[in-house]
């Protein structure tokens, strides 16, 4: 199965090629793009979002864009590495999470603060528009094509339900960016941060006993299969979410004609971003299904052991409020206008 997997990535540069045939001169005037990702090939990121992306921007450009996506990192690489491969023109596009490069895009760990996300489409919308006002200078050396969110993360453990938060005492949780892990130490876990792909392998082996992740990719990765129990935190604001960009090498998009750009304009930016978001809360709800499917035994969590879980994870947001004021930044301005922008688009 693998190999149909990574045959079936590797061709799919070839699948999304086949929009309408070229003549020999607009073929000669072809620019291919080729875009990467850690995820494997039948991912929401390629299925859901990339795919659909590249077969529109392409016969936006009449065929004179191909765009070649490569999963699972097949271009080279580790994913903490994506977003300098772009930066660095080595690829010319990429999704990935800024939180891989811990500590490097402050700004944008807001979002990714406790109790931050309604909906992913809601939260992802709302992530734009602070890209717009606030973090166009943190994202200076690449082109952004959409910023979004996933889904609610959850708790999902091997051998221990959780149900309060004396039961995340001692359970080493994989965690995927820095204020994440804060937030886990805050509420009793160890953390141990590590990117999605190697989740699987470090369950297997029991260097971790359970992990953060959202539904949505814990099917792809078969975590499903490898965890028993999954909590979740009842209530309008999700216990987490990570912030994911879709970027391009600035170089290359500056070096294409008005009208390759407008291509990819026309396809990218806010409601591209809000578009993700919507298909990340899809596929969290298939995932879920998959996951109840599997046998998984799930917990809710709310009133007042909600509420605990709040308290306890309120000093991860005091200290990125602290940190952005002695960055020169007002950090409880910057948090409250994502908030207000979370609310705005959750009516």
């Amino acid at each position: 199965m693998s190999a149909i997997r990574t045959f079936a990535g590797l061709c799919s540069a070839a699948i999304l090629g086949l929009i309408q045939p070229l003549s020999p001169a607009q073929a000669a005037d072809q620019i291919t793009l080729r875009v990467e990702h850690f995820l494997p090939p039948q991912s929401t990121a390629q299925v859901g979002l990339l795919e659909p992306w590249a077969k529109k921007v392409m016969a936006a450009s009449h065929g004179r864009l191909k765009i070649e996506i490569y999963p699972a990192m097949q271009l080279g690489g580790k994913p903490p590495q994506l977003y300098d491969q772009v930066k660095d023109g080595v690829i010319d596009a990429a999704w990935t999470l800024p939180g891989y490069t811990p500590g490097r895009f402050p700004t944008s760990e807001v979002f990714e603060l406790p109790f931050m996300i309604t909906t992913a489409a809601a939260t992802s919308r709302a992530l734009y528009e602070f890209y717009e006002k606030h973090l166009q200078k943190e994202f200076a050396d690449v082109h952004p094509l959409a910023f979004h969110v996933h889904a609610r993360g959850l708790i999902h453990t091997r051998e221990k339900a959780v149900t309060k938060i004396e039961d995340l005492k001692g359970l080493k949780l994989r965690a995927p960016t820095r204020r994440v892990g804060q937030m886990l130490e805050e509420l009793g876990a160890t953390q141990i941060g590590m990117p999605v792909p190697q989740v699987p392998e470090a369950l297997s082996k029991n260097v971790i006993d359970g992990a953060v992740v959202p539904y949505e990719v814990i099917v792809p990765l078969r975590v499903h299969e490898l965890t028993k129990y999954h909590a979740q935190l009842d209530g309008k604001h999700g216990l987490y979410t990570s912030v994911f960009i879709f970027a391009m090498n600035k170089r290359k998009y500056d070096s294409l004609p008005a009208d390759l750009k407008k291509a990819i304009d026309d396809n990218s930016g806010a409601a591209l971003s809000q578009e993700a978001g919507r298909i990340w809360d899809q596929a969290d709800v298939d995932g879920y299904e998959i996951t109840k499917k599997a046998g998984g035994q799930f917990t809710s969590i709310g009133g007042a052991e909600a509420e605990r879980f709040r308290k306890a994870a309120e000093p991860v947001i005091a200290e990125w409020i602290a940190d952005m004021n002695k960055r020169g930044f007002d950090g409880k301005t910057l948090y409250n206008d994502a908030l207000s922008l979370i609310e705005k688009y959750s009516k």
